[in-house]
């Protein structure tokens, strides 16, 4: 081994914000608050950074002009209630979805991409 994962951090324009809606979604707390740099730390040891970025751009998925470049995914138990959920908390969901029946594609409020996966 090299080096251990410790966490993945998003760039973002308002990153307390961000954190609050990812929040919402996993029950994480923020353990991290500040102006620049927030975390959200699980109780299964993984952290989730949001990070400060006053230009960003984010990416147009599908569009390959300004790509995904990498996404999170979430298991639920069922799609229909998860993405009520989602939505309600300031996701947006594009028009091309192409899990099926499996998962479905969200863009988080600063643009970013996610799935929320069907549980096996």
């Amino acid at each position: 081994m090299i080096a251990k994962f410790s966490l993945v951090a998003l760039d973002c324009p308002d990153p307390m914000a961000l954190a609050a809606f990812y929040s919402g979604i996993t029950g994480w707390e923020i353990t991290r608050p500040g102006d620049e740099w927030v975390e959200l730390t699980s109780d299964i040891g993984a952290t989730i950074a949001f990070q400060l970025a006053p230009d960003h751009v984010p990416p147009t998925w599908p569009d390959a002009d300004h790509p995904q470049q990498l996404h999170l995914d979430f298991d639920v138990a069922d799609l229909d209630t998860a993405e009520g959920a989602v939505l309600a908390l300031g996701a947006r969901k594009p028009a091309t979805q192409p899990g099926g029946d499996d998962w479905r594609v969200y863009l988080d409020p600063a643009g970013h991409p996610f799935c929320f996966v069907l549980e096996d």
